[in-house]
């Protein structure tokens, strides 16, 4: 039996109105009966406006905001803000989501007040297809990198003791900061055994962009806010590392974190 319980899909847009309803209509087919979706245009300069406006006349339960172009952050909590929602589903606006990922995450926590965080299997689609390939969960994973996408689940109330996501975080992997906050003083977080979540690899996506001095901000940053979490699972600071370099492996091996 699916307790009926609001779940708030909070979409960024940033001049992606050619998937936006794609990713619209992936929720509006979720089994779950009672889903509202909330649209932040990020300052788009192409026709997201009106794709955006059109979707919110069209359907009861998808609400339209917009704001000047701040990142994915600020549209991010200025969504959640408006967000009615028990929980909350941030949903980039070229993914897509399957029609039971959104019941199955609810009946998690419905069942354990404990649990924090929902996430599920993920494929890659687009310009590259397969399985995305993510390291369990454990806190000692998440200080060296992230392995929960954006598009899990949380309750609002969460999100409201984190202070957000950080719009400090012009960088990217704004996400990850957010779990670490979110998590590093505890609570459960559950990988649902379904692909739930379909991530589009796209040439101009914002994580191709990702540079070295961008890297080297993001770690700085981390370091810095988070130094007590960070130096009690590494027992020193996060460095910029390359995932598949023999002294990474080595690195890792070191806190039993490869096989």
């Amino acid at each position: 039996m699916i307790v009926s319980e609001l779940v708030s899909v909070v979409i960024p847009c940033y001049n992606q109105a050619v998937f936006i309803e794609e990713t619209v209509n992936s929720v509006l087919n979720s089994i779950h009966p009672d889903i509202e979706i909330i649209l932040v245009n990020d300052g788009s300069i192409d026709n997201t406006d009106e794709v955006c406006k059109r979707l919110s006349g069209q359907y009861e339960n998808v609400f339209y905001y917009s704001q000047l172009n701040q990142g994915p952050s600020v549209a991010r909590n200025h969504g959640i803000r408006k967000a009615n929602g028990t929980y909350i589903l941030p949903l980039d606006s070229d993914d897509i989501i399957s029609n039971d990922y959104i019941s199955e995450a609810v009946k998690v926590f419905e069942f354990d007040p404990e649990v924090k965080v929902v996430y599920c299997d993920a494929e890659k689609f687009g310009e590259k297809e397969g399985k995305w390939n993510l390291k369990p969960f454990s806190l000692k994973r998440l200080a060296l990198d992230n392995m929960i996408f954006v598009s899990a689940l949380y309750r609002k109330k969460d999100w409201e003791a984190c202070g957000g996501y950080s719009e400090d975080m012009v960088w990217g992997r704004e996400d990850w900061e957010f779990w670490i906050t979110m998590l590093k003083n505890g609570g459960k977080v559950i990988k649902l055994p379904i692909t739930g979540f379909y991530y589009r690899i796209r040439t101009n996506s914002r994580r191709k962009g990702m540079t070295k001095e961008r890297k080297g901000k993001i770690i700085a940053y981390i370091n810095r806010k988070h130094k007590d979490f960070i130096y009690k699972q590494l027992n020193g600071p996060l460095r910029i590392q390359r995932t598949h370099s023999r002294k990474y492996n080595t690195f890792l091996r070191m806190f039993g974190l490869l096989k």
